[in-house]
């Protein structure tokens, strides 16, 4: 299985780049182009993260609790850091291979790694509370509502962990697509309820007393005839509000469900792997061909669609204020107005490029590049 999964990934990596099928010879992502700047970026503090995202296909995700935003790098570096400032709080050198990471919530840092164990740090200092083994690789966040930890593995499995002991509650058991991406979104936990996409395009929510299901949900129907085709992950992770969960996969649709029902309310083609932003009655997706696509929540038509950054392996997309932000593999932040997709600023970050979505939190935004650039931007 894990075999298949590599292939599946340098199969996606070949289709994302644009590799002509007929000439085998890679296509270069689009040049930049000059904009005119409309908006200022003010950097209020950099810093750096250890080893970042390294060498494999990682996200690892900044979090914010409160004024302090929790970091790590691929080889265990996990910090606390003044959100205002970027000074250190704490940091711990754990030494391990963390591949699932940050969550926050209820006093805990959250990690996840390769080798299928869950790590929940004291967040005022840095301390371990517990360490737990699930079932394989841990490759997002996991969640807390402060009674259980709720962890997505590699296999597809949801496993619901006692948040002050790690102790397994439940697991949720599924069976994995034959072929799929390197990667799982994060689950989503409230009070009651889990979600979590699975590499099969279906959004499941389950009870988080107990792990049963409450609902489950297909997005997209896999077609073609080779198992390449059929590749329809949910790896982007989901949004909720308060009337609307959005999912969307690769290779499917950009879906609005009912967080209650799971009813589908809209949905549209779409292939992403990287995620959905949502402002102004509009949902906003990085499309795997690095297109920028606004989409109408009530009529499910696109608004707006920016491909002047095709083939640039572009990150899910940040809202904030009256914009949309994402990077590339290149480093570069790009700033899109939300009314028309026009550029409005662009900033280099990390010459390593930028995979993980931008973090927005009360009109900051936080990047953090693959080399482990870690940068605070303002709106001047």
């Amino acid at each position: 299985m894990k075999r298949y999964k590599y292939m599946a990934v340098l199969a996606v990596a070949l289709f994302v780049a644009g590799c002509s099928s007929a000439s085998k010879k890679e296509l270069k992502p689009q040049p930049l182009e000059k904009i005119t700047a409309e908006i200022e970026l003010k950097k209020e503090w950099s810093t750096s993260v250890g080893a970042g995202q390294g060498k494999q296909w990682n996200t690892l995700t900044p979090a914010v609790d409160g004024d302090v935003l929790f970091v790590t790098d691929v080889k265990g570096r996990v910090s606390a850091l003044d959100r205002f400032t970027g000074k250190a709080l704490w940091t711990r050198k754990l030494k391990l291979d963390v591949s699932g990471g940050v969550g926050v919530g209820s006093g805990m840092v959250l990690l996840g790694t390769l080798d299928g164990n869950v790590i929940a740090l004291n967040a005022d200092t840095g301390e371990d509370l517990w360490r737990s083994s699930v079932t394989s690789e841990v490759l997002a966040a996991p969640a807390t509502n402060g009674d259980v930890v709720v962890v997505q593995t590699q296999d597809d499995r949801l496993i619901g962990l006692e948040a002050a002991t790690g102790q397994q509650r439940w697991i949720y058991e599924n069976t994995p697509a034959v072929l799929s991406l390197r990667g799982t979104g994060a689950p989503l936990v409230t009070d009651y309820v889990a979600y979590a996409g699975l590499s099969t395009a279906k959004i499941i929510a389950v009870d988080t007393q107990r792990g049963l299901p409450i609902w489950e949900q297909r997005v997209t129907v896999p077609t073609g005839r080779t198992e390449l085709e059929r590749i329809v992950d949910v790896d982007g992770g989901l949004l909720l509000t308060d009337n609307t969960l959005y999912a969307v996969s690769y290779q499917g649709r950009l879906a609005g469900l009912d967080p209650q029902s799971g009813q589908v309310m809209w949905q549209r083609e779409a292939s992403s792997y990287v995620g959905v932003g949502e402002g102004f009655g509009n949902a906003y997706v990085s499309l795997a061909d690095g297109t920028v696509e606004s989409v109408d929540e009530r009529s499910a038509t696109a608004m707006w669609s920016n491909k002047d950054l095709l083939r640039r392996e572009i990150s899910g997309p940040a809202v904030f204020s009256s914009y949309v932000a994402v990077g590339d593999k290149e480093g570069y932040l790009h700033v899109l107005s939300q009314v028309d997709g026009r550029f409005v600023a662009r900033k280099k970050i990390d010459g390593k490029g930028l995979r993980v979505q931008p973090l927005v939190v009360g009109g900051w935004l936080y990047v953090y590049g693959n080399g482990g650039k870690l940068v605070a931007l303002t709106i001047k």
